[in-house]
């Protein structure tokens, strides 16, 4: 095989964020469709989206091993890039959860391989961390993609395919995890140097764990919103606003990594949802409906601002931001 023919195939894995934003509109519409009667196939039809982008990208991530192994060991071991790989297993499960309704034989193998690759990935990526040397500045983020995302999700594909217990376990995890690692993450946002124009963007996955967490909630518990379900949407919200508030300072030239706003806008908005088709709380009721739309203005920006950018010719490959 001609590798230099083939190496512009290669993307980076932080790409499969496009995969969470997709899916979790879709997850949403399916929902709106339950809850307010709205149209069932406009998530059918984000979800096909969702699965074709998944498709692509996971040919192009492995023709990445195949013809580029050595950009892709790089990946693999930067102290930043590294968490990344992780949203590969995470999008496998979410679209997975997409095909569900359609072929569930498929949906359920793709779900099991997918958290338990995360899991793997996890321990073995936050196992390296704990040996220690590290640069503070290296904290960013995408540090919660391996532990916290991807258990809350496994913890959201495991309730989805009938086995509660199991995703009470993930949800575990991920929910602890994402504790331990916040304050980590305030102290470094605090005390060391700002971050970097090109790790700005990180800042959309700051968000995401108590939104996603929201959603694994509502799939692993039962009965009307409780103290906690309210608990994690008020923190929730505050961290959109706080990265709403800050988006002068992260704004930049538009590139794929804006994409790691789509994941907890999209959950914070189907997990109250999820959660205000169980009972009459005025809270979820009222909010539901503001972020769905809010939502959907996010994902469906960001993929016609994605389609310019591709359409305009952009290298399908990001630098590595520094160490």
């Amino acid at each position: 095989m001609n590798a230099s023919r083939w190496s512009g195939w290669a993307v980076p894995a932080s790409y499969f964020s496009m995969v969470l934003g997709l899916t979790g509109l879709g997850n949403g519409w399916r929902v709106a469709a339950r809850l307010w009667g709205w149209p069932a196939w406009i998530g059918e039809a984000v979800m096909t989206v969702a699965v074709a982008v998944w498709a692509v990208l996971v040919i192009r991530y492995a023709m990445k091993w195949l013809v580029a192994r050595q950009e892709a060991a790089a990946e693999i071991a930067h102290p930043i890039l590294c968490c990344f790989v992780s949203l590969a297993f995470v999008a496998t499960m979410l679209v997975g959860l997409g095909i569900a309704p359609h072929a569930p034989g498929i949906a359920q193998g793709l779900c099991v391989a997918g958290a338990l690759g995360a899991l793997v990935f996890g321990v073995w990526r936050h196992g390296g961390l704990w040996r220690g040397d590290r640069d503070v500045k290296a904290t960013t983020p995408v540090l919660y993609l391996p532990t916290v995302a991807a258990n809350l999700v496994s913890a959201i594909a495991a309730s989805a395919l009938g086995w509660p217990e199991w995703g009470q376990l993930f949800f575990g995890a991920g929910v602890i995890a994402w504790l331990a690692l916040e304050s980590v993450m305030v102290a470094r946002f605090l005390n060391a140097d700002p971050l970097p124009l090109a790790l700005r963007p990180t800042l959309g996955i700051q968000q995401a764990p108590p939104a996603v967490a929201l959603l694994a909630y509502a799939s692993v518990s039962i009965g009307p919103p409780d103290l906690i379900a309210h608990m994690l949407l008020g923190y929730a919200l505050v961290q959109s606003l706080i990265v709403i508030r800050l988006l002068p300072w992260i704004r930049q030239p538009f590139s794929l990594s804006a994409w790691a706003f789509s994941f907890g806008a999209t959950a914070i908005a189907t997990g109250t949802m999820r959660f205000a088709e169980r009972n009459g709380d005025r809270v979820f009721t009222t909010l539901a409906p503001v972020l769905f739309v809010v939502s959907n203005v996010v994902v469906i920006g960001l993929a016609i601002a994605s389609v310019v950018w591709l359409l305009r010719g952009k290298a399908p490959a990001a630098a590595a931001p520094a160490r």
